[in-house]
Order: C-alpha cells, then structure tokens, then sequence
C-alpha cells in the first residue's frame, strides 16, 4: 500500500523548487531535439501516457513553462509534456550517459547544442507521487491539474486589492486558505508560514479580516519571500536538490517554519507552532498578529 502524499514531515516542492528546476533546464532543453527516451514504468501516481518514449523521440522543446508546481515542456506538434515533481522528485541533467539507478524512471536525451555538447534529463522519484503526462496544447486550459488554478503570485494578475478580495468572503483562518490553489498558484506550506512571519500576521487570523494595509503586507511579502527562495534555488528540507546537484539554500533563511521552540530572528520569542486543517503551522505569537 502507498503512503499517503501528505506524509506528515515531507514537504512538498513548493512554487519557488519548481521554478528554480524549470530555469535548470531551459539551457538544457529550449531549442533542442529529443533524440532518444527511456521510460522504465508504466506508472507513477497515476498511468504514464501509452507508448510515451516513441511519442517524444524526435520532439524538439519549443519552450519550458511553470504553472503553479507543475513544469510544462512545450513539443514541436502542439503538444506539452507535463511534469509534477511530487514528494519527492528531483530532475538531474548529465552531460555524459549516466548510469540509471533503481528510481531513475525517465530519462531523454537531448541533441547536441552548438558546441556539441548532448544533455541527459533524468527524472527521479522513490516514493513515486511525481507524474508526467503528454497532451495537447490545446487542451491545456481543461487538463485536470491547470484548469481551476488561480494566478501566479509573481504575475501580474496578483495584487494587494486581487489578494484583498479573494479573502472577503473567508471566514477560515488565513494561513489554511492561502494554500488554497484556486485562490493563489504554487503557494505551500513552508512559503505561506514564512510569509505571514514577514507580514506580521498570525496564522489564526481570520482571512476575511486582511484588507487595507494588511492586504498590502501580505501581497508584499508573499511576492518577496518566493522571489527570495528562487534566488536560493528553493528551500532542501529533505529531497529537494537543483538539476545541478545543488541543495536549494533558502533553508538557512527560514524564520519559522519548522523552528518550533527556537528563538524568532526578530523578538527572540520561541517560534511556536499549531496544526490546522491537517498541516503544520509555524509562527511567533509576539509578531505575528
């Protein structure tokens, strides 16, 4: 039997692990045919498309893509292949054939680039909650996983008075419904505490109640906190690594989360923490209200 995808203590990769992935491969992929595939299961979390390493074989990446946690890698032919990292998927690139390991699933290898150096993406999953999928582009704004999503915290489509009148009518507290992925794309556990610390607003605070200047903060700091997390190449708590092999190093920026009893970097209050709606929550109760 699996294990549930919310294992309590394994974080999910977040919007800023995503995107730091999606710029690894750009220089990797963008402009280049894929020259060869190997898919070594039929599944992941769900079914792998039929026949998915003939159908990209001879594919050349127009374009790489984050929509909220999801990687979309743009095919000549119109269509898309779609990448979910999962619990714990990582993404390697090689510039030698690798030797595939017991949870290397996929792998394409790229043509050469003008100096004639081949690439080789390999995409790895032990607990196997990723999952890829190829569809047409067309049917992009229906596909199950895009279609009823919110816009890009760092789009221009978010906004203090956007973020103001999403909250309104919610009587939730604020840090469960901002992991609402309707409301807002990409946000997670680790990045929604992180930007209630810089905001100085609690987590229990009723979501309807941030307006005005509150609203203000917040858009402000959930802008910053991401913007700040992709320039560490997101946050290693436990398997997050870039393509590169790098650790993301937003971990030693962390202020609360997972810092329950240790001294908050502001008031040197112990950091304390509650759950709610299933998921940790992290904060200090003197900056925080």
């Amino acid at each position: 039997m699996r294990v549930a995808a919310r294992k309590k203590g394994i974080p999910m990769p977040e919007l800023p692990e995503v995107e730091t992935v999606r710029c690894a491969l750009v220089p990797a992929m963008q402009g280049r045919k894929i020259t060869a595939a190997f898919v070594g299961r039929n599944d992941l979390r769900w079914s792998l498309p039929t026949d998915l390493a003939n159908r990209i074989t001879g594919r050349q990446v127009t374009g790489l893509d984050r929509r909220a946690k999801y990687i979309l890698i743009r095919l000549s032919g119109d269509e898309v292949l779609l990448l979910h990292l999962g619990m714990s998927g990582s993404v390697r690139i090689h510039y030698t054939p690798p030797h595939l390991a017991k949870h290397d699933h996929v792998m394409v290898e790229m043509a050469p680039d003008a100096t004639g150096q081949s690439a080789f993406i390999v995409f790895r999953d032990p607990r196997r909650f990723g999952w890829i999928d190829l569809f047409s582009a067309a049917a992009e704004p229906q596909h199950k996983l895009l279609a009823h999503l919110g816009p890009e915290p760092l789009g221009n489509a978010f906004s203090p008075a956007y973020l103001a009148a999403c909250l309104k009518t919610r009587t939730g507290p604020i840090k469960t419904v901002l992991l609402n992925q309707q409301l807002v794309a990409g946000l997670g556990n680790i990045y929604v505490s992180e930007a209630l610390f810089r905001a100085g607003i609690s987590p229990r605070r009723r979501a309807s109640s941030i307006r005005g200047a509150r609203a203000d903060r917040l858009a402000t700091a959930i802008i910053d906190t991401l913007r700040a997390a992709i320039e560490d190449g997101g946050t290693s708590l436990r398997d997050h690594v870039q393509p590169g092999g790098d650790i993301g190093y937003f971990v030693q920026r962390l202020a609360v989360y997972g810092r329950t009893g240790k001294p908050c970097p502001t008031c040197a209050a112990p950091v304390k923490s509650l759950v709610q709606a299933g998921r940790s929550s992290f904060y200090c109760s003197r900056c925080q209200r």
